[in-house]
């Protein structure tokens, strides 16, 4: 594969930490659990969206006729909490670079916002698709 610059890219290369197979799976699974906790303590909204899941995935596993049905509600609500962790790193991204007010720092947390509002709007959609019509 090449890169714009024309530089060849080898896919197969052992990663820069120089883990590879188990290992690297074993610390890619430490530093997610790592970042799920974080979130879980500091982002209020990831708390009541975990809650959320809590409850409504027995709920979708109940209502739910068939598999696609039973699989699409509950993907619905976990798109909710992944696009809730992405808008909280953009977030935390942003804080990171600087606390001073700038355009552009508003606009990439007002877009997250907005992104996790459309995610919590596909969810109502597809419940409501599914359980009622």
């Amino acid at each position: 594969m090449t890169m714009e610059t024309g530089a060849k890219v080898d896919m197969t290369a052992t990663p820069k930490d120089g883990l590879s197979g188990i290992r690297r799976l074993v610390r890619s699974m430490r530093v997610t659990i790592a970042g799920l906790r974080w979130a879980f303590r500091n982002e209020e909204a990831v708390r009541l969206e975990v809650i959320g899941l809590l409850f409504l995935v027995p709920v979708a596993l109940w209502l739910g006729n068939s598999g696609i049905e039973r699989a699409l509600l509950i993907a619905s609500l976990f798109l909710v909490l992944i696009v809730e962790l992405i808008n909280s790193a953009v977030e935390a991204t942003v804080d990171r670079i600087g606390t001073e007010r700038h355009p552009l720092s508003g606009a990439a947390k007002d877009l997250g916002s907005a992104a996790v509002f459309v995610a919590l709007v596909n969810a109502v959609v597809v419940w409501l698709l599914v359980l009622f019509l």
